[in-house]
């Protein structure tokens, strides 16, 4: 069985006032991600992420920052069409393994309803699904909070 790993990794500054959008659901903060989308940054890496393992487009050609069409667009919309892009091509998703670098909010109340979301979104299952949030130890752009990250790794099969 052929196996590729796909790379996603997505950036975004925090804005005052809330909501937090994350992993497909809205987490009751005093901040938002700012961006043309919703800012989602771990769907953005997620997305990034299969599609690289199937060696198609990234996020950011398929749905351009400069279009009007995805001006505050639900992230988890641009995932659902990046996942059966990558379906069409013929790829399985083994799992994936999400990191989140945010100083806060704590993710640990949150984990298991933004592993259901996502996995909802990519019909699989939410023990295909490995999620993990780090801090900034209040070093640099992200212990400051004036940024979140996502890292993202998926395992595809071609059966």
């Amino acid at each position: 069985m052929p196996l590729r790993i796909g790379l996603g990794h997505d950036t975004h500054r925090t804005g005052a006032g809330g909501p937090l959008i994350l992993g497909g659901i809205s987490i009751d903060c005093d901040f938002h991600l700012v961006g043309h989308s919703d800012a989602d940054v771990l769907l953005h890496a997620i997305t990034d992420a299969l599609l690289s393992g199937a060696g198609l487009p990234d996020i950011g050609e398929l749905f351009p920052d400069n279009a009007a069409e995805n001006r505050g667009r639900d992230s988890g919309d641009m995932l659902r069409l990046a996942w059966a892009k990558v379906r069409e091509n013929g790829w399985d998703l083994v799992n994936l393994d999400c990191v989140i670098l945010a100083q806060r909010p704590k993710l640990s109340p949150h984990k298991a309803q933004i592993r259901q979301r996502i996995a909802d979104l990519l019909q699989i299952s939410p023990d295909q699904i490995g999620l993990k949030g780090k801090t900034g130890e209040s070093v640099g752009e992200i212990g400051r909070g004036e940024t979140l990250q996502s890292i993202v790794v998926a395992l595809l099969e071609r059966p």
